[in-house]
Protein backbone atom coordinates (compact mmCIF):
# COMPACT_ATOMS: atom_id res chain seq x y z
CA UNK A 1 0.00 0.00 0.00
CA UNK A 2 2.78 2.40 0.94
CA UNK A 3 4.53 1.66 -2.33
CA UNK A 4 1.37 2.53 -4.31
CA UNK A 5 1.03 5.83 -2.45
CA UNK A 6 4.66 6.72 -3.19
CA UNK A 7 4.21 5.84 -6.86
CA UNK A 8 1.05 7.97 -7.00
CA UNK A 9 2.77 11.09 -5.65
CA UNK A 10 5.79 10.50 -7.87
CA UNK A 11 3.53 10.36 -10.92
CA UNK A 12 1.81 13.61 -9.85
CA UNK A 13 5.19 15.30 -9.40
CA UNK A 14 6.34 14.06 -12.82
CA UNK A 15 3.25 15.41 -14.58
CA UNK A 16 3.55 18.77 -12.81
CA UNK A 17 7.22 18.99 -13.74
CA UNK A 18 6.40 18.48 -17.40
CA UNK A 19 3.68 21.14 -17.26
CA UNK A 20 6.08 23.59 -15.60
CA UNK A 21 8.61 23.00 -18.40
CA UNK A 22 6.12 24.30 -20.95
CA UNK A 23 5.34 27.98 -21.56
CA UNK A 24 2.19 29.04 -19.70
CA UNK A 25 1.73 32.04 -22.00
CA UNK A 26 3.56 33.58 -24.93
CA UNK A 27 5.17 36.99 -25.30
CA UNK A 28 8.18 38.47 -27.08
CA UNK A 29 10.24 36.69 -24.41
CA UNK A 30 9.55 33.55 -26.47
CA UNK A 31 10.87 35.11 -29.68
CA UNK A 32 14.25 34.20 -31.17
CA UNK A 33 15.97 36.44 -33.72
CA UNK A 34 17.49 33.95 -36.18
CA UNK A 35 20.68 35.07 -37.95
CA UNK A 36 20.19 38.45 -36.34
CA UNK A 37 23.23 39.99 -38.03
CA UNK A 38 21.33 39.84 -41.35
CA UNK A 39 18.80 42.38 -40.07
CA UNK A 40 19.07 45.93 -41.42
CA UNK A 41 19.95 46.99 -37.89
CA UNK A 42 21.58 44.01 -36.11
CA UNK A 43 20.99 43.60 -32.37
CA UNK A 44 19.05 46.83 -31.88
CA UNK A 45 15.97 45.67 -33.81
CA UNK A 46 15.51 42.49 -31.77
CA UNK A 47 16.59 44.16 -28.54
CA UNK A 48 14.15 47.03 -29.01
CA UNK A 49 11.39 44.47 -29.57
CA UNK A 50 12.45 42.85 -26.25
CA UNK A 51 13.15 39.45 -27.82
CA UNK A 52 14.10 36.70 -25.40
CA UNK A 53 16.83 35.28 -27.62
CA UNK A 54 19.21 36.72 -30.23
CA UNK A 55 21.50 34.66 -32.49
CA UNK A 56 24.96 35.58 -33.74
CA UNK A 57 27.07 33.39 -36.07
CA UNK A 58 30.80 33.78 -35.48
CA UNK A 59 33.98 32.91 -37.37
CA UNK A 60 37.46 32.88 -35.86
CA UNK A 61 39.52 34.83 -38.41
CA UNK A 62 43.05 36.06 -37.67
CA UNK A 63 42.40 35.75 -33.94
CA UNK A 64 39.23 37.86 -34.15
CA UNK A 65 35.61 36.81 -33.84
CA UNK A 66 33.78 38.01 -36.94
CA UNK A 67 29.99 37.97 -37.22
CA UNK A 68 28.50 36.57 -40.43
CA UNK A 69 26.95 33.59 -42.17
CA UNK A 70 29.39 32.97 -45.01
CA UNK A 71 32.70 34.13 -46.46
CA UNK A 72 31.07 37.09 -48.22
CA UNK A 73 29.69 38.44 -44.95
CA UNK A 74 32.94 37.70 -43.14
CA UNK A 75 34.67 40.14 -45.50
CA UNK A 76 32.55 42.92 -43.97
CA UNK A 77 34.71 42.48 -40.85
CA UNK A 78 31.92 42.93 -38.33
CA UNK A 79 33.36 41.99 -34.96
CA UNK A 80 31.32 40.41 -32.19
CA UNK A 81 32.37 43.20 -29.83
CA UNK A 82 31.30 46.00 -32.14
CA UNK A 83 27.95 44.58 -33.16
CA UNK A 84 26.79 42.80 -30.00
CA UNK A 85 28.92 42.94 -26.88
CA UNK A 86 29.52 46.70 -26.71
CA UNK A 87 25.88 47.66 -27.42
CA UNK A 88 24.61 45.10 -24.91
CA UNK A 89 27.04 46.37 -22.27
CA UNK A 90 25.78 49.91 -22.83
CA UNK A 91 22.19 48.85 -22.20
CA UNK A 92 23.09 46.74 -19.16
CA UNK A 93 24.71 49.80 -17.59
CA UNK A 94 21.62 51.88 -18.39
CA UNK A 95 19.41 49.18 -16.86
CA UNK A 96 21.33 49.06 -13.56
CA UNK A 97 22.95 45.73 -14.33
CA UNK A 98 20.02 44.01 -16.04
CA UNK A 99 19.52 42.91 -19.64
CA UNK A 100 16.27 44.85 -19.99
CA UNK A 101 14.65 47.76 -18.12
CA UNK A 102 12.16 45.20 -16.78
CA UNK A 103 14.49 43.49 -14.32
CA UNK A 104 12.58 40.21 -14.49
CA UNK A 105 13.11 39.83 -18.23
CA UNK A 106 16.01 37.71 -19.43
CA UNK A 107 18.03 37.59 -22.64
CA UNK A 108 19.64 34.59 -24.26
CA UNK A 109 22.60 35.28 -26.52
CA UNK A 110 22.86 32.27 -28.82
CA UNK A 111 26.36 32.07 -30.30
CA UNK A 112 26.53 29.89 -33.42
CA UNK A 113 30.13 28.77 -33.96
CA UNK A 114 31.02 28.35 -37.64
CA UNK A 115 34.73 27.54 -37.32
CA UNK A 116 36.64 25.07 -35.14
CA UNK A 117 34.64 24.46 -31.97
CA UNK A 118 37.51 24.32 -29.49
CA UNK A 119 39.61 27.24 -30.69
CA UNK A 120 36.64 29.47 -31.45
CA UNK A 121 34.98 28.81 -28.11
CA UNK A 122 38.26 29.43 -26.28
CA UNK A 123 38.59 32.78 -28.06
CA UNK A 124 34.99 33.64 -27.22
CA UNK A 125 35.61 32.92 -23.54
CA UNK A 126 38.75 35.05 -23.64
CA UNK A 127 36.80 37.97 -25.08
CA UNK A 128 33.79 37.57 -22.79
CA UNK A 129 36.04 37.71 -19.74
CA UNK A 130 36.69 41.34 -20.70
CA UNK A 131 32.95 41.95 -20.08
CA UNK A 132 32.37 40.93 -16.43
CA UNK A 133 29.08 42.86 -16.36
CA UNK A 134 27.80 40.56 -19.10
CA UNK A 135 29.08 37.18 -17.91
CA UNK A 136 28.35 37.71 -14.21
CA UNK A 137 24.78 38.59 -15.01
CA UNK A 138 21.79 36.49 -13.95
CA UNK A 139 19.60 38.05 -16.64
CA UNK A 140 21.86 37.04 -19.55
CA UNK A 141 22.56 33.51 -20.79
CA UNK A 142 25.41 32.68 -23.16
CA UNK A 143 24.45 29.57 -25.13
CA UNK A 144 26.72 27.87 -27.66
CA UNK A 145 25.31 26.24 -30.78
CA UNK A 146 26.63 25.22 -34.21
CA UNK A 147 30.06 23.64 -33.90
CA UNK A 148 30.11 22.51 -30.27
CA UNK A 149 32.74 20.52 -28.39
CA UNK A 150 31.93 16.97 -27.34
CA UNK A 151 29.31 16.77 -24.59
CA UNK A 152 31.95 15.21 -22.34
CA UNK A 153 33.66 18.61 -22.30
CA UNK A 154 30.62 20.76 -21.49
CA UNK A 155 31.21 20.92 -17.74
CA UNK A 156 34.87 21.85 -18.18
CA UNK A 157 34.01 25.30 -19.48
CA UNK A 158 33.40 28.34 -17.23
CA UNK A 159 30.01 28.46 -15.54
CA UNK A 160 28.84 31.38 -17.70
CA UNK A 161 29.03 29.14 -20.79
CA UNK A 162 25.94 27.04 -21.56
CA UNK A 163 25.01 24.95 -24.59
CA UNK A 164 22.18 24.55 -27.05
CA UNK A 165 21.70 20.79 -27.29
CA UNK A 166 20.50 18.90 -30.36
CA UNK A 167 16.97 17.61 -29.85
CA UNK A 168 17.52 14.25 -31.52
CA UNK A 169 20.54 13.38 -29.36
CA UNK A 170 20.72 11.73 -25.96
CA UNK A 171 22.85 13.45 -23.34
CA UNK A 172 24.39 12.35 -20.10
CA UNK A 173 22.98 13.73 -16.85
CA UNK A 174 26.21 15.67 -16.41
CA UNK A 175 26.03 17.28 -19.87
CA UNK A 176 22.36 18.19 -19.33
CA UNK A 177 23.36 20.39 -16.40
CA UNK A 178 24.97 22.76 -18.92
CA UNK A 179 22.32 22.56 -21.64
CA UNK A 180 19.78 25.40 -21.60
CA UNK A 181 17.82 24.60 -24.76
CA UNK A 182 17.28 21.80 -27.28
CA UNK A 183 17.07 22.76 -30.96
CA UNK A 184 16.76 20.97 -34.27
CA UNK A 185 16.17 21.38 -37.99
CA UNK A 186 12.40 21.37 -38.51
CA UNK A 187 12.95 19.47 -41.78
CA UNK A 188 14.08 16.45 -39.80
CA UNK A 189 10.47 16.17 -38.60
CA UNK A 190 8.29 17.56 -41.36
CA UNK A 191 8.29 19.00 -44.89
CA UNK A 192 5.21 21.10 -44.12
CA UNK A 193 5.22 24.43 -46.00
CA UNK A 194 3.46 26.54 -43.36
CA UNK A 195 0.06 26.64 -45.08
CA UNK A 196 -3.11 25.15 -43.59
CA UNK A 197 -2.33 22.75 -40.73
CA UNK A 198 0.59 20.47 -39.96
CA UNK A 199 -0.12 16.92 -41.24
CA UNK A 200 -1.36 14.62 -38.47
CA UNK A 201 1.59 12.22 -38.77
CA UNK A 202 4.13 15.07 -38.66
CA UNK A 203 2.35 16.68 -35.74
CA UNK A 204 2.59 13.46 -33.75
CA UNK A 205 6.33 13.23 -34.46
CA UNK A 206 6.82 16.84 -33.38
CA UNK A 207 4.76 16.36 -30.23
CA UNK A 208 6.89 13.38 -29.21
CA UNK A 209 10.11 15.33 -29.74
CA UNK A 210 8.82 18.34 -27.82
CA UNK A 211 7.59 16.14 -24.98
CA UNK A 212 11.03 14.55 -24.76
CA UNK A 213 12.60 17.98 -24.24
CA UNK A 214 9.99 19.11 -21.73
CA UNK A 215 10.41 15.94 -19.70
CA UNK A 216 14.06 16.98 -19.38
CA UNK A 217 12.89 20.50 -18.38
CA UNK A 218 14.49 22.03 -21.49
CA UNK A 219 12.89 24.61 -23.81
CA UNK A 220 12.60 23.76 -27.51
CA UNK A 221 13.42 25.65 -30.72
CA UNK A 222 13.13 24.62 -34.37
CA UNK A 223 15.10 26.29 -37.14
CA UNK A 224 14.56 26.02 -40.92
CA UNK A 225 10.81 26.06 -40.29
CA UNK A 226 8.16 28.09 -42.14
CA UNK A 227 8.17 31.65 -40.80
CA UNK A 228 4.66 33.07 -40.91
CA UNK A 229 1.74 33.76 -38.52
CA UNK A 230 0.07 30.42 -39.27
CA UNK A 231 3.25 28.57 -38.29
CA UNK A 232 3.76 30.68 -35.17
CA UNK A 233 0.20 29.92 -34.07
CA UNK A 234 0.63 26.17 -34.55
CA UNK A 235 4.01 26.19 -32.82
CA UNK A 236 2.35 27.85 -29.85
CA UNK A 237 -0.27 25.10 -29.83
CA UNK A 238 2.56 22.54 -29.84
CA UNK A 239 4.22 24.37 -26.91
CA UNK A 240 7.40 25.24 -28.82
CA UNK A 241 9.19 27.51 -26.35
CA UNK A 242 11.25 29.74 -28.66
CA UNK A 243 9.72 30.80 -31.97
CA UNK A 244 12.44 31.21 -34.57
CA UNK A 245 12.05 34.16 -36.97
CA UNK A 246 13.73 36.40 -39.50
CA UNK A 247 10.73 38.78 -39.30
CA UNK A 248 11.25 40.59 -36.01
CA UNK A 249 8.63 43.32 -36.29
CA UNK A 250 5.93 40.97 -37.58
CA UNK A 251 6.46 38.34 -34.87
CA UNK A 252 6.64 41.01 -32.17
CA UNK A 253 3.30 42.45 -33.30
CA UNK A 254 1.77 38.97 -33.50
CA UNK A 255 2.86 38.04 -29.98
CA UNK A 256 1.77 41.34 -28.49
CA UNK A 257 -1.74 40.75 -29.88
CA UNK A 258 -1.72 37.36 -28.15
Amino acid sequence: MLQKIILFFCSIFFVCSIVNAQPKSYSVANAHSHNDYEQKVPFFTAYSARFGSIEEDIFLINNELIVGHDTVEVKKHRTLQQYYLDPLLKFVRQNNGHAYPNQVRKLQMLIDIKTDSINTLNKLIEILKDYPALINNKTITWAITGNRPSQELFTRYPSFISFDGELYKDYSAQALTRIVMLSDDFRNYSQWNGNNIIPVKDKSILQNAISKAHQLHKPVRFWDAPDNPNTWKQFMQLKVDFINTDHIDQLAAFLKKK
